[in-house]
């Protein structure tokens, strides 16, 4: 049997689950069907079928966090291609077929969405050993989810006659409601999962054959990347220039090798509030929720909270409560949370992109507070790790320790604080934070200054290759 490596496409930005999903911290990152988060428990349902290491394909801005969250669960330390600009899924695929060209081997690629849900497990193993043969002989098969409802927010596949893996005879975008039901009454049709198998060749030799524009400018962004460690940074330019194309568009509606395996695995896409609502313990009147929720005289409702929501008298609603934003939308409207963040977006507001507590390679830190001429954060920093030494030209810091010890620089002393201990950053000192100790290291930062955005910052060094 051919070997079997395991692709985590985890480059979406996953806008529909605002405000808790952001681009700075997507839903493949957080914890929405479980204890553990969607890459991670996507990498665990997967792991028991390979013996290789997997491949990420992954925004650059997110490399930290695919790294560390794989890290905590124990998995093999894997090669992380990072996209410099998104793509779409056919060059990103192509970026990790290469990947796994690149030693001389064509493993057959298990490539998977990081963000999906899949209840059950054992019959996901036992599609993908069902579909095996066909790969290894060429095909290039993908997952059809069999239709248990005329949805129209996923794009389905025609599966030709038979039973097991079989031809597909056309991929349709996602229909009207009527069509819909009429797709889920044939019986021919499948959801389009966005799971695929097949040998890293013979994805490359199709989309060579088809789509050589966007084969030229991957391998070229490949040839000319760097390599950091696991990290693999795909040339900008070169991928820049590639055109943007899904991997169905590409290749999977045109080559004459396309298989469908029709499969029942309890997978939900969470694509949205009302899919997440689906897959979430409910109650029995319906209602679903996260947090501190208290639900009375409510149906078919769904809360997600950080502090203490109510729901009172209220049916088929959706209410999310975040650090810094509060989401309330009728159930069957939430795809509709895609229009918010587009306003947010053209106002040029943060909060479509970050959330109060922003995440770094060394820790994070939380806006607490914020007026004119000073903000407040708290700050948190991992166990070894650093700050860059920086300046800024527009404000002075003033740092208190909370918890653990802090190692300061500041131009050219070094010392290390405790908790309730304090200094002063005077505005353009080199400065730079680190945690020497075992134990995370908490403060807190007062800045004050005439201007207090992030961009604000002149970095000498930084260990983590941000300039």
């Amino acid at each position: 049997m051919a070997m079997l490596q395991v692709v985590l496409l985890s480059g979406g930005s996953g806008t529909r689950l605002w405000p808790l999903s952001r681009e700075a911290y997507p839903k493949q990152f957080l914890a929405l069907a479980g204890e553990a988060t969607m890459v991670q428990d996507t990498w665990s349902r997967a792991a028991a079928l390979t013996t290789l290491k997997p491949i990420v394909v992954a925004n650059e801005e997110h490399r930290f966090l695919v790294a560390e969250q794989l890290r905590q669960i124990g998995a093999p330390v894997p090669d992380i291609v990072l996209e410099p600009v998104g793509r779409n899924t056919a060059p990103a695929i192509a970026a990790a077929a290469l990947q796994a060209r690149a030693a001389g081997e064509d493993p057959v690629l298990l490539v998977l969405p990081s963000d999906h849900v899949v209840r059950d497990v054992a019959a996901f193993h036992a599609a993908v050993r069902e579909a095996m043969p066909a790969a290894e002989d060429g095909a290039l098969v993908t997952f059809g989810i069999r239709a248990s409802a005329p949805e129209t927010g996923f794009g389905y596949i025609q599966a030709g006659p038979g039973e097991g893996v079989r031809p597909v005879l056309r991929f349709v975008e996602k229909p009207d409601a009527d069509t819909a039901a009429g797709y889920l009454a044939s019986g021919d049709y499948a959801w389009n999962s966005g799971m695929f198998l097949f040998r890293a060749s013979r994805y490359l030799d199709e989309i060579a054959r088809f789509r050589p524009d966007i084969l030229d400018a991957v391998r070229r962004a490949f040839d000319g990347a760097s390599r950091d460690g696991d990290f693999i940074r795909l040339e900008r330019e070169a991928f820049a220039a590639s055109p943007s194309d899904s991997i169905d568009y590409a290749v999977m509606e045109k080559t004459a090798d396309a298989r469908v395996l029709p499969v029942d695995i309890g997978w939900n896409d969470v694509g949205s509030w009302s899919a997440l609502w689906d897959v979430s313990e409910q109650d029995a009147h319906g209602n679903a929720g996260h947090g501190d929720v208290i639900v009375v005289d409510s149906r078919n409702s769904y809360a997600y909270s950080r502090r203490l929501v109510a729901l009172v008298g209220v049916d088929d609603l959706v209410v999310v409560e975040t650090d810094d934003a509060v989401l309330v939308a009728r159930k069957d409207r939430v795809q509709q949370v895609k229009d918010v963040v587009a306003r947010l977006k053209a106002d040029q507001r943060s909060h479509a992109v970050l959330h109060r507590e922003v995440h770094r390679p060394w820790g994070s830190y939380d806006s607490i507070d914020v007026g004119s001429g000073f903000q407040v954060k708290r700050i948190t920093v991992k166990p070894g790790a650093r700050l860059s030494l920086q300046s800024h030209a527009h404000r002075a810091e003033h740092w208190v320790v909370v918890r653990g010890t802090a190692r300061v620089t500041r131009d050219n002393d070094v010392f290390d604080l405790h908790a309730n201990q304090s200094t002063y950053i005077p505005l353009g000192a080199r400065h730079r934070l680190e945690n020497p100790a075992s134990e995370p290291l908490e403060l807190i930062e007062v800045q004050s200054g005439d201007y207090l955005g992030e961009d604000d910052i002149v970095r000498y060094e930084d260990v983590y290759g941000r300039s």
